[in-house]
């Protein structure tokens, strides 16, 4: 079945983890595209701020509170944004925490933790959503992350449940084709984001924790979420350094395990001792914030990003890569004189 998305500015998107980083920056271009945004996340106080500051600039928005962790509260998200607006036309599950840890000095509890929300909570939402949209149509978007191709010590955890995100929305995509639904299914898989995902996560090193560089801007993962709300794909990579990273575990594993093993130890933490406070990994961090504190060169454009899902100009790159290959070894064959 051939899945016929609306255009922006005639659609109802719910954003989960819209209090902060990516998901207020989705929630907000959104927005500003003529999208009513309804945001979720687990602090009122801090929502009624957002939708106020939305409202007052003329954006249509609304919110719900909810731990996506707990799948009674999605279920309850999902029938309070149809009650109030008879349905929605895209739903993001964007909520998520993160663990600065090795492996064998993370608790059992936090650990747990770390998979309800970012997996379980990816879970509950697409099957809430599910309900809906098989009968309205449009879409589903679940931001993964580049960590589910690409292994990652320190953040060992985090980089499980997004490998989970991954097999559960490429699984899930199958099942909804094969039933024919009129729903599209795209995983938006991220490189390093510059967002407070550092400030928010639990750190149990001994140097602050950070979004390892180089970091693009989280207004390039809203525009590949916007795109998908629009027009049905599969995935987006966000960050041609991702891709970069994807490929070379793909191609040379025992090269990118050598690197990794190192270049994580470096880049995940900062100089500075760890932050003070708490994190958000048990209670709500968001604080209406679009960007971390890191102090990094922010990357705002990604060719590699524009060229996913325009077909036309994503095919002539693979065209054109094909003949070269192609050359290549039609050259190779021809014999010498």
């Amino acid at each position: 079945m051939r899945v016929k998305l609306k255009p922006i500015a005639e659609q109802t998107m719910v954003v989960t983890g819209g209090s902060s980083g990516i998901g207020l920056t989705i929630a907000r271009r959104a927005a500003e595209a003529g999208a009513r945004v309804v945001l979720v996340a687990r602090d009122a106080d801090t929502l009624e701020t957002i939708c106020q500051s939305f409202k007052q600039e003329g954006f249509r928005a609304d919110y719900v509170t909810a731990d996506v962790g707990v799948h009674d509260e999605v279920a309850n998200v999902a029938q309070t944004v149809i009650d109030r607006y008879g349905g929605f036309d895209t739903w993001v599950n964007d909520a998520g925490v993160g663990v600065y840890s090795k492996l064998n000095e993370l608790s059992d509890e936090d650990h747990h933790r770390l998979f309800q929300t970012n997996y379980w909570g990816v879970v509950y939402g697409s099957l809430e959503a599910l309900k809906h949209l098989r009968q309205r149509g449009g879409a589903l978007i679940n931001i993964g992350s580049i960590s589910g191709d690409v292994p990652a010590p320190i953040l060992s955890a985090y980089t499980a449940t997004k490998h989970a995100v991954k097999g559960f929305t490429n699984s899930l995509r199958l099942e909804v084709m094969h039933d024919k639904a009129p729903v599209s299914v795209t995983l938006i898989k991220p490189s390093g984001i510059h967002s407070p995902f550092g400030q928010h996560a639990k750190n149990t090193m001994s140097k602050e924790s950070q979004v390892p560089p180089p970091v693009y801007h989280p207004d390039l993962v809203a525009r590949a979420v916007l795109q998908a709300a629009t027009q049905p794909v599969r995935d987006i990579t966000v960050g041609g350094a991702g891709a970069g990273m994807t490929w070379l575990t793909r191609l040379f594993p025992s090269v990118a395990d050598q690197l990794y093993s190192r270049m994580y130890f470096k880049s995940a933490m900062g100089d500075r001792p760890p932050r003070p406070g708490g994190s958000a990994l048990y209670e709500a961090g968001g604080e209406g914030e679009m960007l971390g504190d890191q102090d990094a060169h922010i990357i705002r454009h990604s060719p590699y990003t524009y060229m996913q899902g325009r077909r036309w100009l994503k095919g002539g790159v693979l065209l054109a890569g094909a003949a070269l290959a192609a050359g290549a070894v039609m050259k190779a064959r021809t014999p010498t004189r």
